[in-house]
């Protein structure tokens, strides 16, 4: 069974960083897309950016710029370097690994969710 685990979340000032790792554990052959959602109160989960087997990237315009996602294949990681952190950046964070590839055939998954709260 794979399971991503989120960590690296918590409190921090606006202005500060945070760096959010997710690694996949179980017996995994690929990863093709990773990515990193995020859902705050009230509102619905939403991409925030994602990356692919070939190193492309896209983000949220909300976060360009400020934030990077970069991926260790070899490790089934992906990470999250969030700069510049704003109060609206406040949810939990998600990560989603998609068409995994196992000796039971291809799925997707999705993380428990870390909690980045950006506050004074």
């Amino acid at each position: 069974q794979v399971q991503p685990a989120e960590s690296g979340g918590g409190l921090v000032q606006p202005g500060g960083s945070l760096r959010l790792p997710c690694a996949a554990s179980g017996s995994i052959f690929s990863i093709n897309d990773m990515g990193w959602h995020r859902q705050a109160p009230g509102k619905s989960r939403e991409l925030v950016a994602a990356i692919s087997r070939g190193g492309n990237r896209n983000y949220a315009d909300s976060v360009k710029g400020r934030f990077t996602i970069s991926r260790d294949s070899a490790k089934n990681t992906v990470y999250l370097q969030m700069n510049s952190l704003k109060p609206e950046d406040t949810a939990v964070y998600y990560c989603n690994f998609k068409e995994v590839q196992t000796p039971r055939g291809i799925g997707d998954y999705w993380g428990q969710g870390t909690q980045v709260t950006v506050s004074s």
